[in-house]
C-alpha cells in the first residue's frame, strides 16, 4: 500500500519550521518521517504523519498550502548493502526514483520513503521481489 505524504510549501524565512511544528503539536499529530528541500525563496517540507487528514486540516486552517502525494515505504535491512539491494531491484525493473528519505522507528527496520514516477509499478516490483512495504509508520 502506498503512504500519504504531505508536502508543505514554505517561505524561506526564519521561524517558519517552528510554525509548522507548532501546528502539528497543537493538533496532536506525530511526525514519522520528514525531509526539506529549499531554494533561496521557498522550501518544500515533505512529511509523513500519523494522521494525514487531521494534519492537512490543521495546516490549511493556519494558512499553509499543502498537497498529498502517494509514496512507497519500504523496509530496508539494517546492514551494509541493505539499501543497495532495493536500488538494484528498482534499477533492473525500470523504476524511476524522483527522491527518497529515511525514517527509523523504534526497534523496527529502517524504512525508506521512495517517491517513484509510477507508484503502481513500484508496488508491483516490491511485491514481486518480496520487499516489505509499509502502509503506516
Amino acid at each position: 500500500m502506498p503512504i500519504n505524504q504531505i508536502s508543505v510549501f514554505l517561505e524561506n524565512k526564519s521561524g517558519r519550521l517552528a510554525e509548522v511544528t507548532k501546528v502539528l503539536a497543537e493538533a496532536e499529530i506525530n511526525i514519522r518521517a520528514m525531509t526539506i528541500a529549499d531554494t533561496a525563496d521557498f522550501g518544500i517540507l515533505r512529511i509523513v504523519v500519523n494522521n494525514t487528514d487531521k494534519a492537512c486540516q490543521a495546516f490549511e486552517k493556519n494558512g499553509f498550502t499543502v498537497r498529498i502525494t502517494k509514496v512507497l515505504g519500504i523496509e530496508i535491512e539494517d546492514k551494509p548493502g541493505g539499501l543497495h539491494k532495493v536500488m538494484e531491484i528498482f534499477k533492473e525493473n525500470g523504476v524511476s526514483i524522483e527522491y527518497l528519505y529515511a525514517s527509523i522507528e523504534g526497534n523496527k527496520h529502517p524504512v525508506v520513503i521512495f517517491k517513484v514516477e509510477d507508484i503502481e509499478l513500484g508496488l508491483q516490483i516490491a511485491k514481486r521481489n518480496s520487499l516489505v512495504t509499509v502502509s503506516d509508520l
